[in-house]
């Protein structure tokens, strides 16, 4: 991925409208990814998976920004935007081997384009946050999409307690931004059920998995934006392939972020552990 020299501006620095408003240069509109991470394990080991990621991370165009809005960084009640100078790496799991602990991924911020988010969210208050970093969520797909990344990095969190079409409405604010360089990258899974997962190499999905799968595939090509905001709703697998949507969440963000004249196209669409939906895709 092709990307330009970051700014150094730091947390404490105030920003007139004005500025926030020149601190992203207009430019042609930046593609919207959503992406299914799956295991951790994917960032320490090479799978089709992972090579599908660094396919897709060489076709992206010039950034001036990557934005991530990741299944693994929660917070009830209010959002937040990541403002550090420099991008701690999270290990937000365990039980896993030694080597997976010690995967960097080296980035910065920028307090300006924090700022920037901010300012577009600011009927929800969103809060900038010093404290969190990259989850692996963010990092173990950034590792292969943008693996030296020369822009900034910043997180969203997911507020959990909003009604999916609240989601979709709080992060379409920020579609404006995608024609000022930043590009937007959802990360979670459709299908997640985590209880249910097959363990054994080569397992086979269930039956319940591909369909839920295969059902909104369909409705994101035909953008029936009211079903994917309803999924119990809609369909009657919706509580076993998603029984907690704090991984779903993300393809909200990623689907608000879209414009009308937009297709998207598919990669990485296996189910995998039988119950881990890998469907991924990016606007075209």
């Amino acid at each position: 991925m092709t990307t330009s020299t970051p700014s150094t501006s730091g947390p404490g620095v105030a920003y007139s409208v004005a500025d926030l408003e020149s601190r992203l240069r207009p430019s042609e509109r930046m593609p919207v990814l959503f992406v299914g991470h799956g295991n951790p394990m994917h960032a320490i080991r090479e799978s089709d998976y992972t090579r599908t990621w660094e396919h897709e991370g060489r076709q992206l165009p010039q950034a001036q920004a990557i934005v991530v809005v990741s299944a693994h960084w929660l917070t009830p009640g209010r959002t937040h935007i990541t403002d550090a100078p420099r991008n701690r790496v999270i290990y937000d799991f365990g039980g896993f081997p030694d080597e997976l602990y010690r995967v960097r991924y080296d980035s910065v911020g920028d307090h300006a384009v924090a700022q920037v988010l901010a300012h577009q969210l600011v009927e929800y208050e969103a809060a900038l946050d010093a404290q969190w970093g990259l989850d692996h969520g963010t990092w173990s797909i950034l590792k292969y999409l943008a693996p030296e990344p020369q822009v900034p990095v910043l997180q969203i969190s997911i507020d959990d307690t909003l009604p999916l079409p609240r989601l979709h409405d709080l992060y379409a604010r920020l579609r404006r931004l995608r024609h000022q360089g930043v590009l937007f990258i959802g990360s979670g899974n459709i299908v997640h059920a985590l209880g249910r997962a097959r363990w054994e190499p080569g397992a086979e999905a269930w039956d319940w998995a591909e369909q839920f799968d295969a059902d909104t595939a369909q409705a994101l090509v035909e953008r029936r934006v009211d079903a994917l905001l309803d999924p119990y709703g809609t369909w009657r697998e919706a509580r076993l392939a998603v029984p907690t949507d704090d991984h779903y969440r993300p393809m909200v963000a990623s689907l608000s972020l879209l414009e009308d004249d937009e297709e998207i196209r598919f990669f990485n669409t296996t189910v995998d552990m039988g119950s881990i939906g890998m469907r991924s895709f990016v606007t075209v």
